[in-house]
């Protein structure tokens, strides 16, 4: 009853909802008597309120007022409610009218608001006392009314920063409200304005930072939409200092940054998730920002990986958001020329392509953009792969392109160009050929005034400037510089790629130049290059060919004039060229190479220069790659590398200086090995001194080890993602190195070994470099003490042992035709001549000079053509002038050794510290090999047979022979045994030596797998089997084969051969080796040369000469 005790609550809560104005959604109920507004469109400023999904109570004490207010309010943001909110239902009533509906529940209907009918229902239920928990009673009348009431789950708002909070949101929606209806700016300045103060107050894990951000998002993305300059200044002027024209930009950058954090913020399934990332939300943001342009910066690209982060997966925008990023980056590559930025770009063109496939209306631009980064990579890296997946996808996209088509030109154009840099690389004609023409066909869709004209004249003028330089067409040069000059006068200053014109046009002038000496040409094409430097920043990667194109301007009129100064400025640009650091090393190490080779024929002082850089840049490429067959292939890829070991040597000993000339061959040849032994470096003086730096170095060498692979894959984003993963994990182990080398003591540390260093590898014996340059052919003879020792081979030159090289092969497979009993005349005339002219003057240096006693040990290690050559088995074949028997030869007087190159035998001296207590011995053959690995060997299980009987007791003895012999076998006999007889098959690949290989039961045992097995404990292998010990035509200073793959392994003392070996006479050689070699019970393997010495020399009634000679030993 009204005015008693009993049913002074009222129970309320949302009842139905059947209409409500499109802007909002009912969030809260305000129950107030007093009301003050600030605005016309009813944002309220005081009130006391509950959220909308709640049920509240309502108290009535003695004091209260008859009268009662409810209002209901929506919200302006989509999730909590930050602001007061808007009044969409009003009621005025009593709390008699109330109270008199007894304890049955009733409904409360709501009048229209501002012409609205709300439609809007709450329930309403007269409670007693002892229904009533005291903490469920809101007594409106208790509550002070300077407080402001915002409630978002049902509590009352007791903080002053959170009343300035919901202040600032109603005035800033408020003002937002205005702008929309009137277009003010001034509203919307004041409206960010407002909003931006209200996140400031919303730090971090703020519970209303979502809608915070939501609020400025929008007011900041109105202002873009707007595109009004008067507020761009007002706006920006705010945030950060900007000019006017930039405003747009900055709006919807600001748009994106902010959505990018509000995301997070709104847990997906929820309704405000679905109103943030809509149609009218994130990707109105993400449309809006594809459409800005390109930013290089890094700002740009920070920007572009948020757009990115906005798009789910599934997003329409993802593939664009893709495109865009790849273009600020790559831009950034353009700009600074760092590899990894050109790898992420073409990362994300191949995510472009993966998402768009055939038919989707992208599909050819992202083909077509992959294609031209890959080609920018293959300019950059030199990796063959690059350039032959981007043909094949420049050819996808010009079959997407018929006549008629509006990107075809493009294709055209794009397509010619890769085939003219295939051109440049292999020399097909047809390439070229079709290039001209794809070119032209281009050309004739670009009539004049098309903006595409100057790109594609630019392109058939390369095409034409390239076929002239390979096939001297003097039409070609003289059309090329016409287009040039046409292109150019297209390209107003500042145009992006009037640098590159320019520097063509001076090349093709130049060219023309050296034909018909006019100075007029050379004068342009000098002033046409120094116009393109001035152009560029210091670092831009494109000045590299403005100094290259200028070095050959300075040295064409040099060889006309004769001016030194020309010389000079040549040189001084060639230096320029292959030390510019944002330009990838295969550019620079063919400039590098070219400067070496024009030093020498100049006789400039510059030349020593020249090949130090080429050694380095050479060493820095080829430890990028990431696996040991794209090494090979880095290594082969440049025309006059193969020799620049020796030519640099030459030079040195034409200096007279020998010490240089020892280290610049260690430091030049068999980088294969050089480079993977760095991993496997010894750490003990290092932990010693620096525990921490040894343990982070072996990390870091054991992470790089395993990222290596022997061969890439075939999966193209895959050998990418890998090859990327190992360059980085590269640059940290230089990185590491660079740390070691600052410790007191190891500034040295994996540097290229000086000469005091190498010379410990003539500790045991003199080690005899023989020199095979097309300057000079001659022997370097470095004793186990003191200088040097230069030897010169005054009748040989480099065109002699080309031609001693094919004597020998022919003469070696005649001789296998032949009866035992045969003299093998034309071969002992060969070996004549090897002692007459190569081996007896470095004789006279070590008996006269070096005293170096008779049966001595000595190691011959040849270079080039020289590894082609049986140098242990010099004879004269002359009886003694007196008539008193034979003169001596080389075995006779030596017990020579190989090496493939001095730090080898170090290494594998060192390794001699881990020799184990009791040796193991492993006999491995195969005489039925699997499929199409050779035919049967019927003397193998005697070989076996006869092996195992003549090994000591001492040792443990194992055979591994027929099924056994596996591949998997093979391996786990070399890992488990210190010493290892192979008789089998053996298979030199010319075309690919690190698949040279020992036929098994199953599959081959390949010259891979030997160098990723790790054996450090081994000590002897004995290589029965066919070209064990002879490496490849193209990379001979590499010294890739078998023999040096077990050595590099960890086997210290190597038996091989050179070339096929008759499996019915090398069971007496054998035989004789383990006789000797194990003569007095021990397993010695440093004796191992020592008993091939003695076994040669037992056997001669039994073995031929090539039968004999075909066996090397190498190492200790």
């Amino acid at each position: 009853m009204p005015g008693t005790l009993e049913g002074r609550y009222i129970k309320l809560e949302p009842g139905e909802i059947l209409k409500f104005p499109p802007s909002a959604f009912p969030q809260a109920i305000d129950l107030d008597s007093s009301r003050r507004w600030n605005s016309a469109i009813g944002v309220l400023l005081s009130d006391e309120s509950t959220a909308w999904a709640d049920t509240v109570t309502l108290y009535k004490s003695l004091d209260t007022s008859l009268a009662l207010s409810v209002e209901i309010r929506t919200s302006f943001e989509l999730d909590r409610m930050l602001s007061n909110g808007e009044v969409v239902g009003k009621l005025e009533t009593s709390w008699d009218a109330l109270l008199d509906n007894r304890s049955e529940p009733f409904n409360i209907s709501f009048p229209s608001v501002l012409s609205v009918h709300p439609s809007l229902t709450l329930k309403a239920t007269v409670l007693l006392d002892s229904d009533i928990p005291d903490t469920a009673l809101l007594n409106v009348n208790a509550i002070n009314l300077d407080w402001f009431g915002l409630v978002l789950t049902g509590h009352l708002l007791q903080s002053v920063g959170e009343c300035e909070i919901a202040r600032n949101t109603d005035a800033g929606h408020e003002r937002f409200a205005t702008h929309i209806i009137s277009n003010t700016v001034s509203h919307l300045n004041d409206a960010v304005q407002h909003f931006q103060s209200v996140l400031d107050q919303c730090p971090v894990g703020h519970l209303d930072r979502a809608a915070a951000f939501t609020n400025l998002a929008w007011a900041r993305l109105q202002g873009y939409i707007q595109n009004d300059s008067q507020d761009i200044d007002s706006i920006t002027s705010l945030f950060r200092p900007c000019i006017a024209e930039e405003g747009t930009t900055v709006y919807i950058q600001e748009s994106a940054q902010l959505s990018c954090k509000l995301l997070p913020l709104c847990p997906e399934g929820t309704f405000f998730h679905s109103i943030a990332a809509g149609a009218n939300g994130i990707d109105y943001v993400i449309r809006a920002c594809n459409n800005l342009p390109t930013d290089a910066s890094d700002e740009g690209i920070h920007f572009r990986q948020v757009v990115l982060d906005l798009c789910t997966l599934s997003s329409e925008h993802r593939p664009r958001a893709l495109q865009e990023l790849a273009q600020a980056v790559e831009g950034r590559f353009q700009e600074r020329g760092s590899i990894d930025d050109l790898d992420e770009c073409i990362q994300l063109r191949r995510g472009a392509v993966s998402v768009c496939p055939q038919g989707h209306p992208g599909h050819y631009t992202y083909l077509n953009n992959l294609a031209l980064s890959l080609g920018y990579r293959f300019n950059h890296q030199g990796n063959s792969h690059d350039l032959n997946e981007a043909i094949s996808l420049y050819e996808e996209g010009l079959r997407l392109c018929p006549v008629g088509n509006t990107y075809r030109n493009f294709s055209l154009d794009n397509l010619g160009l890769a085939l003219r840099t295939r051109f440049n690389q292999h020399s097909d004609v047809n390439d070229i050929m079709r290039a001209i023409n794809l070119h032209r066909e281009a050309l004739t869709s670009c009539p004049p005034g098309n903006p595409c004209r100057e790109t594609t004249l630019h392109n058939l003028a390369l095409a034409l400037h390239d076929r002239y330089a390979k096939l001297d067409a003097s039409e070609d040069l003289d059309e090329a510089i016409d287009l040039y000059r046409e292109s150019l006068q297209l390209q107003q200053h500042g145009h992006p790629s009037r640098h590159t014109t320019l520097d063509n046009l001076s090349s093709a002038l130049r060219y023309r130049f050296t034909q018909t000496q006019r100075n007029g040409d050379v004068e342009e094409a000098i002033r046409l290059c120094q116009e393109s430097l001035e152009t560029l920043s210091s670092l831009h990667p494109d000045r590299y060919f403005s100094y290259m194109v200028l070095q050959e301007a300075y040295l064409s009129r040099y060889r006309v004039q004769y001016d030194l100064a020309d010389l000079s400025l040549a040189v001084e640009n060639f230096r320029l060229a292959s030390r510019h650091p944002t330009q990838g090393f295969p550019h620079r190490i063919r400039e590098a190479i070219d400067w070496a080779h024009q030093a020498e024929v100049y006789r400039h002082d510059s030349a020593l220069e020249a090949y130090r850089i080429c050694l380095e840049l050479y060493d820095n490429h080829v430890m990028t790659r990431s696996t040991i067959i794209s090494r090979r292939e880095a290594a082969t890829a440049f025309r006059g590398a193969q020799s620049l070991p020796v030519d640099a040597a030459s030079c040195s000993i034409r200096r007279e200086d020998l010490q240089q000339a020892v280290e610049l061959l260690e430091q030049g040849r068999g980088q294969q090995w050089s480079l993977a032994s760095r991993l496997r470096t010894p750490l003990e003086d290092l932990e010693v001194t620096n525990s921490n730096f040894a343990h982070k170095f072996l990390e870091l060498s054991n992470s790089l080890s395993d990222a290596q692979g022997s061969a890439g894959s075939a999966d193209r984003v895959a050998a990418d993602l890998a090859a990327t993963q190992y360059r980085r994990l590269q640059e940290k182990w230089g990185a590491a190195v660079a740390e070691i080398r600052n410790i007191p003591g190891f500034s040295r540390f994996l540097l290229p070994p000086s000469y005091t260093e190498l010379q410990a590898a003539a500790r045991h014996g003199p080690v005899i470099i023989l020199v095979a340059s097309q300057y000079s052919c001659s022997a370097i003879i470095v004793p186990t003490s003191g200088e040097p020792h230069h030897v010169l081979f005054p009748r040989i030159t480099l065109a002699h042992l080309e031609r001693l090289k094919s004597d020998f092969a022919r003469e070696i497979r005649l001789a296998s035709f032949m009866r035992l009993e045969e003299t093998r005349k034309e071969l002992q005339v060969l070996l004549r001549t090897v002692w007459d002219e190569i081996m007896l003057p470095i004789l006279i240096v070590l008996q006269r000079d070096l005293r170096v006693t008779s049966r001595s040990r000595i190691w011959l290690c040849p270079t080039a053509t020289f590894t082609s050559i049986s140098l242990h088995a010099a004879h004269p074949f002359r009886t003694k002038a007196d008539g008193r028997g034979r003169e001596l030869c080389l075995e006779d007087v030596y017990i020579c050794s190989y090496t493939p190159t001095l730090s080898a035998l170090i290494r594998s001296r060192q390794t001699m510290k881990t020799r184990v207590t009791t040796p193991s011995f492993a006999a491995i053959g195969q005489s039925v090999p699997g499929a199409g690995q050779g035919g049967a060997l019927l003397t193998i299980d005697s070989e076996l047979e006869l092996v195992c009987k003549l090994v000591p007791t001492t040792a443990k003895t194992t055979t591994l022979s027929g099924d056994d012999a596996t591949r998997a076998g093979a391996l786990d006999a070399l890992r488990r045994n210190t010493w290892v007889h192979l008789a089998c098959h053996g298979k030199q690949d010319r075309e690919q030596p690190y698949y040279s290989r020992f036929a098994m039961r199953d599959e081959p045992l390949t010259l891979l797998d030997i160098m990723e097995n790790d054996t450090p404990q081994a000590e002897f292998a004995f290589l029965s089997a066919c070209h064990t010990a002879v490496g490849d035509e193209e990379t001979p200073d590499e010294v890739i084969h078998l023999a040096a793959g077990l050595q590099f392994s960890g086997f210290k003392s190597v038996i091989g051969t050179l070339w096929v070996v008759d499996d019915a006479v090398t069971k007496h050689v054998v035989e004789a080796f383990y006789e000797n070699m194990f003569k007095d019970g021990a397993m010695d393997c440093t004796k191992a040369a020592w008993a091939l010495n003695r076994a040669t020399c037992s056997v001669k009634t039994k073995v031929p000469l090539e039968q004999r000679m075909v066996f090397i030993h190498i190492g200790v």
